[in-house]
């Protein structure tokens, strides 16, 4: 239930705050006094579209705010999101700034315009004179219809099956498409796979070869220094080998005389061992050293192949590779796809008996709750002065599409005999006006708490406007009912009624709104019953349709 209504700086509103209460809520007042800004806010906080026109003249930004009970059956949505639900209400609020850019927030937190049209069901239902239009729409009838059959499950399962299907069935349009390109790319792809894998190539390998290569063309230079090296470690007699031993002989003499020196003589040792070390590792590399000519040209002819390749496949030998896989793996789908179109086909086959299968149930289900919902209609169009109004819905077979293979038509007919036509061919305004309600009766959720209607009375007057009247304050006994009208037969039986009006201040104009005391609403009721100038018959007529 809305609680609380909360508007600054919305079109011509300034700053308006009024709250709510069970039962039925009405709105009136002159044309063009700003009625419809009221549902219209409230449109925005079940994430409706925001626009910089909405921003009052002259302000930097618009802001709507709503408090309402929190629904139980909005729990889930709410804790998906991370909203903290152990609070008894819920403060939803909108902001529009003058460049068009809005920013929603529940419950002070940032929240997204999406999550507050995934709240709207739960919270409440909006009808007005632009939802009439959609009633002439066949998917806005199907989903109505669906939405009396509680068909949700089944249509999920036939939507989700037609994605699948048509998925399906587009890869195997692709593979058509794609299969003689494909085959006219064989032979080079054979040659490419062929060519790498007859290189033999290994990770690292030219950076290995490369060194080798430097080792063969300097043999004699890298013999020359060796030799020099081994020389000064070991082999000369002034080599460090032979001066460390010298060293090495004097600090033990020393020693002898001087114990405190044997430390300094232990690290000697060390050093010795690794010029030894050193001494044998240059001398066995000495014998290794060797000119190959035949193995610098096996290098040479090695590298040479492998920047062919590099030049054609790739600056690395691991890009070679790769592209070696990808070659492969085009050449392994091109040799299987043969089996792969088996296997789609199959799937397309199982998938289509699959989504026919659901489309039938979900044919059936719909028949079924068409025949009910005809019934009810007709029950409540009774109750609204159309006694004798027939109302069918018609199901007639649709190319399959995500939503199954129906395609649904209301028909009415107003007067007995007459036969039923599609609503846009029969329904005048007032009928039209009267069918939405008996139909929105019929389907709306229960979890929709609020009901808002925004002129549902057009188009009519007399016993129908009463009728209405009776309908909509029967739906008050169960939702909140939040309505604006124009007559004073539906006015009469609001539980709670405020007035919207307009006025200058200081050169600008106002919307206000105000809750009427019983004497305010019979003066206000007498307005729309006399116009301009207020009787005393009007006010006596005011407050018999009150009483009444």
């Amino acid at each position: 239930m809305l609680l609380e209504l909360l508007v600054e700086n919305f079109a011509v509103v300034e700053r308006i705050r009024v709250r709510f209460h069970p039962g039925f809520n009405l709105l009136t007042g002159e044309t063009g006094s700003g009625k419809s800004i009221i549902v219209d806010a409230l449109g925005l906080l079940f994430g409706g579209r925001a626009g910089a026109d909405m921003v009052r003249s002259g302000a930097d930004r618009a802001r709507i705010s709503g408090v309402f009970d929190l629904p139980e059956a909005a729990a889930s949505v709410l804790e998906d999101a991370g909203v903290d639900t152990s609070e008894a209400e819920l403060i939803l609020e909108r902001e529009i700034q003058a460049n068009g850019k809005s920013r929603a927030f529940l419950n002070s937190r940032p929240a997204t315009a999406a999550l507050l049209k995934d709240l709207a069901p739960f919270l409440g239902d909006i009808h007005g004179q632009h939802d009439q239009q959609r009633l002439f729409s066949s998917g806005q009838q199907l989903a109505m219809l669906d939405a009396f059959a509680g068909a949700a499950d089944l249509t999920a399962v036939t939507s989700d099956l037609h994605r699948r299907w048509r998925a399906v069935a587009a890869e195997l349009a692709e593979l058509d498409r794609n299969e003689q390109d494909k085959l006219r790319l064989a032979d080079l792809w054979t040659f490419q796979r062929r060519e790498i894998e007859a290189a033999d190539l290994k990770a690292g390998e030219d950076a290995d070869l490369e060194a080798e290569r430097r080792v063969q063309q300097n043999v004699a230079k890298l013999t020359e220094l060796a030799t020099a090296a081994y020389g000064a470690l070991y082999d000369a007699e002034t080599s460090a080998s032979a001066q460390l031993r010298i060293a090495a002989r004097r600090l033990d003499d020393l020693a002898r005389i001087d114990s405190s020196l044997e430390e300094l003589l232990a690290t000697l040792k060390p050093a010795q061992a690794a010029i030894e070390d050193a001494s044998h590792s240059l001398r066995g590399y000495l014998g290794r050293l060797e000119a190959d000519p035949a193995r610098l040209e096996e290098i040479e002819t090695r590298l040479a192949a492998i920047d062919k390749l590099k030049r054609k496949y790739g600056a690395t030998i691991g890009e070679i590779l790769a592209f070696y896989e990808d070659v492969k793996a085009k050449l392994e789908a091109l040799e299987s796809s043969g089996e792969r179109r088996a296997a789609l086909e199959q799937e397309q086959a199982r998938l289509r008996r699959e989504y026919d299968e659901a489309a039938a149930k979900l044919t059936a289900r719909r028949r079924e709750a068409a025949r009910k919902l005809e019934k009810k209609v007709e029950a409540e169009l009774a109750g609204l002065a159309m006694e004798r109004t027939v109302f069918r819905v018609a199901i007639d077979p649709a190319p399959p599409g995500e939503r199954g293979v129906d395609a649904v038509t209301f028909l009415l007919s107003p007067n007995r005999g007459e036969e039923p036509k599609p609503l846009d061919k029969i329904a005048s305004g007032g009928e039209l006006s009267r069918v939405a309600l008996a139909l929105k009766t019929c389907v709306t959720e229960s979890d929709a708490t609020t009901l808002v209607f925004d002129e549902v009375d057009a188009g009519i007057g007399g016993a129908a406007a009463e009728r209405v009247g009776r309908r909509l304050k029967d739906l008050a006994s169960s939702h909140q009912v939040l309505c604006v009208t124009h007559l004073a037969q539906i006015a009469g039986f609001g539980d709670h009624h405020y007035n919207v009006s307009k006025r200058e201040v200081k050169g600008r104009t106002v919307a206000e709104i105000e809750e009427l005391t019983r004497e305010a609403r019979i003066r206000e009721i007498g307005r729309m019953l006399s116009g301009e100038h207020l009787t005393p018959e009007a006010l006596k007529h005011a407050e018999q349709l009150i009483r009444k």
